[in-house]
């Protein structure tokens, strides 16, 4: 079942007198349980691609249909819903409110998603055990490590049981053993049937997925398969 499809999609700016064509033909999609990276040099529309695919932006041109339901030309509020049903954000920067403890970082979504507190704790710290941080449930953002900080903003991301898990560049304030650690839980989140699409613009982190699409200028320059994805091994965790 596709979950992610995009017809034809443009995005333009216009700056002034100036139209930035920031996507100009993209079609793309993504099969339920896929891990795909969207991969691209700084101004290839990877960013602009991926605002799209989370409802925080809407196409100029072109249809994006998200897990059967046209978003194309959804309302502010409408994608804000959407969002908040169907895609779990993990960033490069946490996004961890400083002083909310992990769990009531982890539990946020589930409040705008009406659940009652005591569903929210539940769900939150199956959330936290699932990415290894249940004994850190009632540490703050200061009080935790950066790789740490990151898994509680997967858990967060997950909450929620969303059909994506959009990945923006998050290892991208990470140390190199931190990474390895990080890229280890995705592989371990897909291997349990998790959508996820990752944005970065590095090649190490993008040979993780297992198809990469590379855009150019606002274009897919390629789509292909990864025969052989990157393998965490626990040495490099351990190193």
């Amino acid at each position: 079942m596709k979950i992610i499809e995009t017809s034809h999609i443009a995005k333009r700016y216009v700056m002034g007198s100036e139209v930035i064509e920031a996507l100009k033909d993209v079609s793309i999609s993504v099969t339920k349980g896929e891990y795909v990276a969207f991969m691209g040099p700084s101004g290839s529309g990877k960013s602009t691609l991926m605002n799209i695919i989370g409802c925080l932006d809407t196409p100029t041109s072109g249809r994006y249909v998200l897990n059967q339901k046209d978003v194309s030309d959804m309302s502010e509020n409408e994608l804000a819903e959407v969002r908040n049903k169907e895609i779990g954000f993990v960033f490069q920067t946490f996004n961890l409110l400083p002083r909310m403890t992990s769990l009531e970082n982890v539990a946020l979504p589930l409040i705008y998603a009406g659940f009652n507190k005591a569903d929210r704790t539940e769900k939150a710290m199956l959330a936290l055990k699932n990415v290894g941080l249940e004994n850190r449930a009632g540490h703050r953002p200061n009080e935790l490590s950066g790789g740490q900080r990151q898994r509680v903003a997967v858990a967060r991301a997950l909450v929620n049981d969303p059909s994506i898990l959009l990945a923006d560049e998050p290892t991208g304030n990470l140390d190199s053993k931190t990474s390895y650690e990080i890229m280890d839980l995705f592989d371990q989140l897909h291997s349990r049937g998790n959508t996820i699409v990752l944005v970065t613009h590095e090649d190490d982190i993008a040979k993780y997925a297992h198809r990469i699409v590379r855009l150019r200028d606002g274009l897919v320059e390629n789509d292909k398969i990864n025969p052989n994805p990157t393998k965490v091994r626990m040495e490099e965790v351990k190193g």
